[in-house]
């Protein structure tokens, strides 16, 4: 599995994964449709086993069987995004991933990036048999998306936690990447729904996932697999609480309810029992954020001086 395809590769995990990657000796290709630019991709032009396709994945998968697996992340991601554009999460998260999965050819390994989102709010300790409960439409697109991938036999599907950290191309609507953005430079937090509890991993953990994957296809394939660390399941309060560690600023916990709901906690006991455990903490990731968020503001695009 040594050329790997990464669609959306341009975006906030797929420039991490694509780093790693090549450090491990792959070839890499990026394709993306560069709607927020290229610039994320400039630095990895020093490794000769790069290179990149600007192409939109609805309507241009030419060239597809030149690769040995594909990391599919091409789509529209988070609640408010999709929510915004219905229509085109449809188009995007559903029916270009049918078009991909009917391109293939059948020993090539497909990876998909998941997501515990669609656990839903029962509060309960969630495994890979669980019932899904999507409560919003990025869950309900991620699902779809995902029972279309695992029809065919060489797939692996990764429901990934919620991932935090610094990447050369930002999130901001990610929770503790937004939390401590704005407790550095609002000095509060407001919570809705403050009791409710999701999982996290770091960016640089959930690459290592991907890597984790390629290196494990013969025992992962046909699998789907809660991608994080036991660890790491927080409530939103508790990410606040370890945000406060590192500065004073007000948690203000309203009394407002979260249109996005999500409240569960995850099992990682498979991937676990496979090899894979997350390296970084909460506070590792906190940390990292405050030390970029201090000369950078992603939400301004400037340096701050």
């Amino acid at each position: 599995m040594r050329k790997v395809l990464i669609t959306g590769g341009a975006g906030y995990k797929g420039v991490k994964i694509a780093k790693l990657l090549l450090e491990h000796d792959f070839h890499v290709t990026v394709l993306d449709n560069f709607m927020y630019g290229p610039d994320p991709l400039v630095h990895l032009l020093e490794f000769d086993k790069f290179e990149a396709v600007k192409a939109d994945i609805r309507n241009n998968i030419e060239g597809i069987h030149a690769y040995d697996a594909i990391i599919h992340l091409a789509g529209i991601s988070g609640y408010p995004a999709c929510e915004a554009n219905p229509h085109s999460a449809q188009l995007i998260n559903v029916d270009a991933t049918r078009n991909l999965v009917q391109a293939l050819a059948k020993d090539q390994l497909l990876i998909y990036a998941s997501t515990t989102s669609f656990y839903g709010k029962s509060g309960e300790c969630c495994d890979e048999s669980s019932q899904v409960e999507p409560v919003s439409m990025y869950g309900i697109t991620k699902f779809q998306a995902e029972q279309i991938i695992m029809e065919r036999e060489n797939s692996i599907g990764l429901r990934f936690a919620t991932v935090f950290g610094a990447s050369p191309k930002m999130r901001m609507d990610l929770m503790i990447n937004d939390f401590t953005y704005k407790a550095c430079k609002e000095g509060m937090v407001v919570l809705f729904d403050s009791y409710a509890k999701r999982t996290f991993i770091h960016v640089d953990d959930a690459a290592e996932c991907y890597l984790f994957a390629l290196k494990n296809c013969d025992r992962m394939k046909g699998g789907l697999f809660n991608a994080g660390g036991d660890a790491l399941n927080y409530s939103k309060l508790e990410i606040a609480e370890a945000i406060k560690k590192y500065l004073d600023f007000k948690i203000i916990d309203s009394d407002i309810k979260d249109r996005d709901v999500r409240h569960f906690i995850i099992s990682f006991d498979k991937i676990t029992g496979m090899g894979f455990t997350p390296k970084k903490s909460v506070e590792d990731g906190v940390e990292e954020l405050l030390r970029l968020y201090k000369f950078y503001d992603p939400h301004s695009h400037f340096r701050v001086i």
